[in-house]
């Protein structure tokens, strides 16, 4: 099957409208961290060991700007540092219960307001979309550690 020409460009318009209600999910609820600050609390979830300089791998910055990211999280009690019971040199970021809250119901208003829209599609369309994202996924990660090799070979 060919490829339409405008596929890429409908796919980027349709991740912005899906940004923008996201987006709209989040501000409508007060949320009082920035998405940044969203991404770094997501990233310590769903990497338990996390310190600083892994944390600074996965955002691609320098330590030096994970760690004030960090320290803006803990001032505002979503993140606790705590020494790492392998190597007492070694520092962990752990998300506080307020941090797995806020990412709970972040998550729930975001799932809320997807819904919403979908609601507004009919079933088989629905279905279409679920099986292309599941297909684009497993060929995002598919290429993902590819790309990882690429940008490592360029910086080394």
């Amino acid at each position: 099957m060919e490829r339409p020409p405008n596929l890429a460009a409908a796919i980027d318009a349709a991740a912005e409208a899906l940004i923008g209600v996201l987006d709209s999910a989040a501000s409508r609820h007060n949320v009082s961290v920035s998405p940044t600050q969203l991404r770094v609390l997501s990233l310590i979830m769903a990497h338990p060991h996390t310190n600083v300089n892994r944390l600074a791998e996965l955002l691609d910055v320098v330590p030096s700007s994970a760690s004030r990211l960090c320290d803006r999280l803990e001032a505002v009690g979503l993140v606790r540092r705590a020494a790492d019971p392998r190597d007492r040199r070694e520092v962990r970021l752990i998300p506080t219960a307020a941090a797995e809250t806020l990412l709970r119901e972040l998550t729930e208003r975001r799932h809320q307001a997807i819904q919403a829209v979908l609601d507004r599609m009919p079933n088989r369309v629905q279905h279409e979309l679920l099986l292309a994202l599941l297909a684009f996924g497993q060929a995002a990660s598919v290429s993902a550690p590819q790309a990882a090799a690429d940008s490592a070979a360029r910086t080394a």
